[in-house]
């Protein structure tokens, strides 16, 4: 291998070891998809997740916590209408969010709802692709059955 080659290989591996690995978000969802448009109903819109998985969600983004699965648990295209966007579970576990939103970016809670549920509020949603994961808080791969909500009304 020459010099140059060696060289540009280690700038390559430079630049890339601050990324996080992300979620294949391609994949199906596991529990389906819905498009929503602002002023749905009924709201919250609710689906039954099973939450959890082997994958450490820090491994997506260092502040992102619980076990998830490598597919989105579910998918939501959202047309936004003038209200803000929650999104979020509720469970008898445990559970975390981790949602990769239209603009790319990743958000990530744990408790911010109600109890040990998660909760992640977007007061100006961008219309698009929202692909979320519930993760079960802790390690191993422990599975939870929870709710996952959406709503523009806080619920």
């Amino acid at each position: 291998m020459s010099l140059k080659t060696i060289a540009a290989a280690a700038l390559l591996a430079a630049s890339t070891a601050g990324i996080a690995v992300a979620q294949d978000w391609s994949l199906n969802p596991t529990f389906g998809s819905v498009s929503l448009s602002g002023g749905f109903t009924p709201d919250p819109y609710t689906v039954s997740i099973t939450a959890g998985g082997n994958i450490d969600a820090t491994q997506v983004f260092d502040r992102c916590r619980g076990m998830i699965a490598n597919a989105p648990d579910f998918r939501l295209q959202f047309n936004p209408g003038s209200l803000p966007l929650t999104i979020g579970a509720r469970s008898n576990t445990d559970t975390t969010i981790v949602i990769n939103g239209p603009d790319g970016q990743w958000y990530c809670d744990d408790d911010s709802g109600e109890g040990l549920n998660p909760s992640v509020t977007f007061n100006n949603p961008q219309g698009g692709q929202y692909d979320i994961w519930i993760g079960t808080y802790g390690s191993g791969s422990d599975l939870a059955s929870s709710t996952l909500t959406i709503s523009e009304l806080g619920r």
